[in-house]
């Protein structure tokens, strides 16, 4: 509105802003009763207002806009144009082109997320086809049509379980992802939630059984893991934690990465009561760095059901039983209840995310999870074995297995994992995460991923220049 009023356009009309037009604006502003523009902003004390003209270059034209972008956007590198070894909650991994074809259909693209209960019912008919793929993934019988991210899911989580309890204390492991765990936090300091830590295993990563004794109580709403961890190590000791959850009352909540299923125990076969996760690889290109997709499922009780955030698809029939139809159910909560008796500020979710997840998932199916799952464990197996030939180099730190990711650590050389990463992005590789600060006890430590998509050579090839970064380290 500033440049409109007087900027570097002035009095011209501009081809993309209609309102430019003088005649329109005036009849704009004679519609809301203003003289100027200015008296739109007459709230904002005048010292906070701009009051100079723009710096604005000459508008341009169509091509030239598209030169301009294509100059600025050949500065970048992408995973297109180099391997990258980096994940820790956002991955790298193939998204067949039917995927990105039928989200790509107008039936499904929309520019707002559809969630009214009059929705089309193809849109329905395809959220409840992720629910029910989800369901059967992790062996619960109820998920909702999906979350912002495996963040928020976990806070949701937390919330949920205080609600079902009467309890206000959550236990999670103190290996978790420094924003999942802030997350966490600003969901549970308003609800006065508190939240403990759990110690690990030095040597293996695992959960502490004896610190988890020790601090859990009747206090206490629900215990948390991860599985694989954040990590990459495999907890387990998933039935133990489980069942100790169960004999203090409270409820047991599992964060999976969903392509690890295909190979490990569903959560909902040792015992998990709600399950949460990120379902970003499952169909969802990386997008730098969102949206994410985050998956919510928990045990056919109506007790949990009732609290559970987000919106359930549900199928139903006519009363001949004639026709099929499906329809948003239980929705006693966000925009559809009374404000604070809602279960959740939610009132959005990745409708769209959601079912690229479920045509990804119809596409590979039983059998082709368990062969992606696989595919990324003997990868992440050959990539440690690899990595770990390299003299001083140790990898994995905690003697486990892991999944997708492992880390890499570099003590015994001096070198800082910082600097590392920096030496293997000259050689145009994008290497780990540095969790060195996450996890200071850990030392110069990074965090790598391993997925389908990175081949036998790529992997090679890092371990190649990693052995020559080290080997020339002063």
């Amino acid at each position: 509105m500033l440049i409109l009023n007087g900027g570097s356009l002035g009095k011209r009309n501009h081809p993309y802003i209609p309102n430019s037009q003088e005649e329109i604006k005036q009849a704009m502003m004679r519609e809301v009763d203003i003289k100027n523009i200015d008296e739109l902003y007459s709230d904002i004390p005048e010292k906070y207002r701009l009051t100079k003209h723009l710096n604005l270059p000459e508008a341009m034209s169509e091509f030239e806009v598209k030169r301009h972008i294509e100059a600025l956007l050949a500065k970048n590198k992408s995973s297109n144009n180099m391997p990258v070894f980096l994940g820790a909650g956002c991955w790298p991994h193939y998204v067949p082109a039917v995927v990105k074809e039928i989200i790509q259909r107008s039936e499904f693209l929309t520019a707002y997320t559809p969630y009214q209960p009059e929705i089309s019912q193809g849109m329905l008919q395809a959220l409840f086809e992720y629910q029910s793929m989800i369901c059967e993934l992790t062996s619960m019988e109820v998920a909702n049509c999906s979350m912002y991210d495996w963040a928020s899911a976990l806070g949701e989580a937390a919330r949920m379980a205080t609600r079902v309890t009467g309890r206000r204390e959550i236990l999670v492991p103190k290996i978790i992802h420094p924003e999942r765990a802030a997350t966490l936090q600003v969901y549970a300091e308003p609800a006065d939630i508190i939240v403990g830590q759990v110690a690990y295993d030095k040597k293996t990563g695992q959960t502490s059984l004896d610190d988890l004794k020790g601090k859990i109580s009747d206090k206490t709403a629900a215990v948390y893991i991860e599985n694989p961890a954040y990590l990459g190590f495999i907890e387990t000791q998933v039935d133990e934690i489980g069942r100790e959850a169960h004999n203090h009352g409270a409820l047991f909540i599992v964060g999976v990465d969903p392509t690890s299923l295909g190979v490990l125990k569903s959560p909902g076969d040792y015992g998990a009561d709600i399950v949460i996760g990120e379902a970003q690889p499952l169909g969802n290109a990386m997008n730098f760095g969102g949206p994410l997709l985050g998956v919510f499922a928990c045990r056919d009780d109506m007790g949990l059901i009732r609290q559970m955030p987000g919106r359930i698809i549900g199928l139903t029939t006519t009363m001949d039983s004639s026709k099929q139809g499906f329809c948003m159910t239980l929705q006693t909560r966000e925009q559809h209840i009374r404000r604070e008796k809602a279960t959740s500020n939610i009132c959005s979710n990745e409708a769209l995310c959601a079912v690229a997840s479920a045509v990804y998932m119809a596409l590979l199916g039983p059998q082709g999870m368990r062969e992606l799952a696989e595919t990324i464990m003997y990868k992440t197996n050959y990539a440690t074995r690899r990595i770990s030939k390299i003299e001083g180099v140790q990898t994995p730190i905690f003697n486990a297995a892991h999944f997708k990711e492992f880390t890499v650590n570099f003590d015994k050389l001096g070198l800082d994992a910082k600097k590392v990463n920096g030496k293997l992005l000259q050689k145009n590789i994008h290497g780990g995460r540095d969790v060195s600060k996450e996890f200071p006890e850990l030392g110069e430590t990074a965090l790598y991923c391993i997925t389908e998509i990175h081949s036998k050579e790529e992997i090679e090839h890092l371990a190649e220049t990693l052995a020559k970064i080290v080997s020339k380290r002063s």
